[in-house]
């Protein structure tokens, strides 16, 4: 469903709800305006926002916005919105751009070619621009065992190791589900991705776990991050069902979540990768901040 974006409706509900408890910086004036006050996150949680699910909010606006909230980052953005970004102090903890599709990837030797050489022109462009997250995926099986696929996958990406070493940028496969909203995705369980991690054998190749399609696919979420962390590089958030707002309409309980992610030491970003369906979206992105500040 497509939500309407009321931005004035939006901005005054940001002055609602909880205290949040990060940055002592005044908020932009399209917020002050609003009438809200100035606010501080807690600082344990670097907070990112994926752009695609606000897709009728301006870039520009999304960071003003961000930045009001107490966000760092909006990710899954390409090279030409970097520098907006830049102009209102945020990164991009999540970049792509490099990829051919969710479902043409990796585990395909035809088009290792083609990805190597996108990646290797696109893993510099990250770092120059002072990021250190690159997106990948493993595509689609297609009648390919797993055991394959991941042999593959390993073969393709060992060749752009030595560059993305180089560039200090990590390659982040993402765990998505093949259950419900990528059909015949192949990294959809997390051991796998962890086995080919262990094939590629360095730290420049990890996982981007994201909450919503690992518990769709396998559950389990506080056990496996506290096994697998050491192979995860980022975290996506999501409401299961229907991947909406992640407050008490869904099964799952992202305080404890966030506190096991902090217990093993982790020190990147946690993505909201939620589509809002209350029809004030900046409004349930504040309120999912607040939710995961722990």
């Amino acid at each position: 469903m497509k939500n309407h974006y009321n931005r004035r409706a939006a901005l005054k509900n940001l002055a609602g709800g909880a205290a949040v408890v990060a940055s002592a910086m005044l908020l932009p004036e399209p917020l002050r305006a609003a009438g809200l006050k100035e606010f501080r996150l807690k600082g344990n949680i670097n907070h990112s926002v994926c752009k695609w699910c606000y897709q009728d909010i301006p870039l520009e606006d999304l960071c003003k916005a961000a930045k009001g909230i107490g966000l760092s980052s909006i990710e899954l953005l390409g090279p030409d919105d970097w520098p907006t970004l830049k102009k209102y102090g945020l990164t991009c903890a999540m970049a792509w751009g490099a990829e051919k599709s969710l479902t043409e990837g990796f585990n395909e030797p035809k088009y290792h070619d083609e990805l190597v050489t996108r990646y290797e022109a696109m893993i510099p462009k990250v770092a120059a621009a002072g990021h250190d997250n690159l997106i990948c995926f493993s595509g689609n099986r297609n009648g390919m065992d797993d055991e394959q696929g991941m042999k593959n996958c390993a073969a393709g990406l060992k060749r752009l190791m030595k560059t993305a070493e180089k560039h200090k940028v990590t390659l982040s496969m993402e765990l998505l589900n093949s259950k419900v909203n990528h059909k015949d995705y192949m990294c959809d369980h997390t051991e796998w991705g962890v086995e080919l991690a262990k094939m590629i054998g360095s730290d420049r190749f990890k996982l981007l776990y994201d909450i919503y399609h690992m518990q769709i696919m396998e559950g389990d979420v506080i056990r496996t991050i506290q096994a697998s962390h050491p192979y995860i590089s980022h975290y996506h958030t999501g409401g299961v069902p229907g991947r909406n707002e992640i407050d008490e309409t869904q099964e799952l309980y992202y305080p404890a979540i966030m506190r096991a992610i902090l217990a093993t030491g982790y020190k990147g970003f946690v993505g909201q990768e939620f589509i809002p369906a209350s029809g004030e979206p900046l409004a349930s992105l504040k309120e999912s901040v607040v939710i995961c500040d722990v």
